[in-house]
């Protein structure tokens, strides 16, 4: 039997009074899983959010993908403009963290909404667990391979027990993260922000020390062949906000009435701010050193004392953005239905992520395979956003968080046999438009008969809002 959008519950839009901000609580294993956070167990404040999205982009992938731009063969001016356009989907990011608030709930079990309670289990598996310990992977991949060059200054080899215990380590640091789980990550995101930042301003002032302000390629890229590199480049800078569909999970523990204007704003704020300098500096480091190899290319520029920092820094900035990674795959893990505490789950998905991280370096190119990938999620990541951030309109963000947490045929989420066909029609559309338009690894028909324009984020996002919105209101008419 069909369900309907259940009625919203009142009083989550209420402004809440500032104060000063709780004590810090003493920092234990987090109790807590996919269940319901009670009022009772709700504190702090949406400014904390900053350093938590802060400290997970102040990275080097952010430094890559900024050269990258320049790369591809767009003038700084054209590349430091795609960052900004790619940088706001974080607004996107912040909407839906939003929903945690509301529903005292993880975005893992929010989307029983938009899925239905078992259709959810599938969208965890794919877009929550399988996705997300693939980048843990990769992320570790590359932190190993500046640890590499770390333990190579101490005089050893990096041969595979040096590289084995290497990725190894990075793994227990970070999972350690994950395991402690919410209190930890609000304690320590602030330092690492802010060591972060002050690495990286000292890369900002050998960079800019370099950088050609003028700097246009040999053979400027003009009409489609502009357009093409345009429209890439802003899926590859959107893809890292678009990856964070779970940005609930860190604010749930705030209380119900906190200022929903205050979280999209400090959670979007926290992601585009160093996501835009550090991406920049990679496309002004582009300008006047060669950014295929970015550690060998940034090399001549910055202070000799500072390389073994900035190794140390490339780590640091990967165990952070791999923590939230692994706290949310191991709640996404739960989400399928797996029984299993979320200090354990976390724990699976690490030993998971490492087992393809040491196979990957040791064994096969598995990781550039499942970076070439990766590339492609954009086409199920744009349209799942899209959803998610569709289903928090249509219900002005109100949420029955204890009605989220019964999974029996009861439920007001079980819909038609555990399924929401208004959501899993309007992902599979999204999907399927964006990967009729994709130029990544293939080339789409609709990019094709576009001169490989590729269109798939925006096209996806669309089509699955507009599916959405639609079939969710004729599933609530019946």
């Amino acid at each position: 039997m069909a369900s309907t959008i259940p009625d919203p519950c009142p009083g989550t839009g209420a402004a809440r009074p500032e104060g000063p901000p709780a004590p810090d609580r003493a920092v234990r294993v987090e109790a807590h899983g996919i269940d319901h956070i009670p009022e009772e167990e709700r504190h702090g404040h949406p400014r904390r959010l900053f350093s938590v999205w802060a400290a997970a982009n102040v990275n080097y992938l952010s430094l890559v993908i900024g050269g990258a731009l320049v790369l591809m063969g767009l003038t700084l001016w054209q590349a430091l403009a795609v960052i900004v356009v790619g940088n706001l989907f974080w607004v996107l990011t912040g909407l839906l963290s939003v929903s945690g608030p509301a529903a005292g709930a993880p975005s893992e079990v929010i989307t029983r909404a938009m899925y239905g309670v078992r259709g959810n289990r599938v969208n965890n598996a794919v877009v929550g667990w399988m996705i997300s310990v693939c980048y843990f992977a990769l992320n570790l991949a590359a932190a190993a391979t500046a640890a590499f060059s770390l333990a190579e200054m101490t005089g050893l080899t990096a041969g595979t027990g040096v590289k084995t215990a290497v990725v190894v380590v990075i793994a227990v640091l970070t999972l350690a993260i994950g395991v402690y789980g919410h209190g930890m990550i609000m304690k320590l995101y602030l330092p690492i922000t802010l060591v972060l930042t002050a690495a990286f301003a000292v890369v900002a002032l050998g960079v800019l020390t370099h950088a050609d302000f003028a700097y246009t390629p040999a053979e400027p890229l003009t009409g489609t062949g502009l357009w093409t590199a345009l429209l890439a480049g802003v899926t590859l800078v959107g893809a890292g906000p678009l990856s964070y569909t779970t940005s609930a999970d860190f604010s749930r523990y705030l209380p119900r009435t906190t200022s929903a204007k205050a979280i999209v704003g400090w959670t979007a704020l926290g992601g585009f701010v160093p996501s835009v300098v550090v991406c920049s500096l990679g496309a002004l480091a582009a300008t006047a050193v060669d950014m295929t190899d970015p550690q060998a290319g940034l090399q001549p520029i910055l202070p000799g004392w500072f390389h073994p920092v900035f190794l140390l820094a490339l780590v640091l900035g990967t165990i952070a953005i791999n923590a939230l990674t692994a706290y949310s795959a191991g709640l996404a893990l739960q989400a399928v239905g797996i029984r299993i505490r979320r200090s354990l789950s976390v724990i699976a998905d690490g030993v998971a992520a490492v087992s393809l991280t040491l196979y990957g370096l040791l064994v096969s190119d598995f990781l550039d395979t499942v970076s070439n990938v990766l590339q492609l999620t954009v086409v199920l990541l744009g349209p799942a956003m899209a959803v998610y951030a569709t289903d928090i309109a249509l219900r002005r963000n109100r949420y029955d968080g204890p009605a989220l947490m019964d999974e029996t045929p009861g439920s007001p989420f079980w819909y038609t046999a555990g399924v929401s066909g208004a959501g899993a029609l309007a992902l599979t559309g999204g999907v399927s438009a964006a990967a009729l338009c994709v130029n990544t690894l293939y080339t789409g028909p609709v990019a094709g008969a576009l001169g490989g324009l590729d269109l798939s984020l925006p096209v996806g996002m669309a089509v699955a809002s507009a599916l959405y919105a639609l079939l969710a209101r004729v599933e609530r008419a019946h």
